[in-house]
């Protein structure tokens, strides 16, 4: 039997949390800005307006489906870092605010202990599935592989700044891409000249390694899907690029242009970390530079 990605009994903590903790404002903010969709035709059968208002949220979720599930995760994952989160202690009542932040990091404890049985961790002030998506340690690895310091350099980067500065994290997510194309480009004794643009240096990569559509025969099984995810390997770096314009470092910027949130920085770093680490695994299984696949 196929089980849900987070189980009923963990969905249900979180919702009685969010109810003794969170007012309809709150919740439906807390919903809202992960990107949970709210499904006002549902009409839940329970009692209480919070206990309905998160049971219209939770309804949209295929709980089945990872990329549904994507955006759950991340509100529960705000929350929790909330709980973590040390309020400002008063003058007048030390002990009381200790003792009521160690009930917020109990809290969040017990629902890590939910959390963790569905498959989840809490790494980095982030809720991780191991072995389901690259992680630092991944691109780490990479790294050294690929005896690239500067490369360990913008990873650090991009780990440090996700939270205290998501522009930065951003601008480094694209400039990541353009390291690891031009790197391992030359491991493969063809070494790019001048400056060209992200899209055509993620271009280059991707035909040296095979990854272009023109590449998959018409008559293999489900060529039209494999076409179409090889496309957008190669929007990947392009629509970082164009984040950065807006939002990440590198550019000037308006005086009323605001900065986005570390769970946008997230998503950046995510899909910059999955394309890298596939274009390298592609580079080790394919590769055609003499002597290379024995070094690695």
């Amino acid at each position: 039997m196929v089980k849900p990605i987070i189980s009923v009994k963990t969905r249900n903590e979180f919702r009685e949390h969010f109810i003794q903790a969170g007012t309809l404002r709150s919740i439906a903010e807390t919903f809202d800005e992960a990107g949970v969709r709210f499904d006002a035709e549902f009409s839940p059968q329970c009692s209480g307006e919070r206990r309905s208002l998160i049971e219209q949220y939770y309804h949209s979720i295929d709980w089945m489906n990872s990329k549904s599930v994507e955006s759950i995760v991340l509100a529960f994952e705000e929350e929790l870092r909330d709980l973590f989160l040390p309020r400002v202690a008063s003058s007048y009542d030390p002990v009381g605010d200790l003792k009521r932040q160690e009930e917020r990091e109990a809290v969040a404890k017990r629902l890590l202990i939910l959390l963790k049985f569905d498959g989840f961790e809490w790494s980095n002030s982030q809720l991780v599935r191991p072995g389901k998506t690259p992680t630092f340690d991944d691109l780490t690895k990479t790294a050294i592989k690929l005896e690239g310091t500067h490369l360990n350099q913008q990873i650090l980067r991009m780990k440090e700044s996700i939270e205290s500065d998501p522009s930065l994290a951003i601008g480094t997510a694209k400039e990541l891409i353009e390291t690891v194309c031009k790197t391992i480009l030359e491991e493969r004794g063809k070494p790019v000249e001048g400056a060209p643009d992200i899209p055509l240096l993620t271009k280059a990569l991707l035909r040296e390694l095979e990854l272009v559509p023109e590449g998959v025969p018409e008559q293999k099984r489900g060529s039209d899907l494999i076409k179409s995810i090889l496309r957008s390997l190669g929007t990947i770096g392009n629509d970082l690029a164009q984040l950065r314009g807006l939002y990440g470092t590198g550019h000037g910027k308006t005086a009323k242009t605001q900065a986005l949130k570390a769970r946008h920085a997230r998503l950046a770093v995510g899909a910059a970390a999955t394309l890298v680490t596939f274009l390298y695994e592609t580079h080790q299984q394919n590769s055609t530079k003499p002597g290379l696949s024995e070094r690695q």
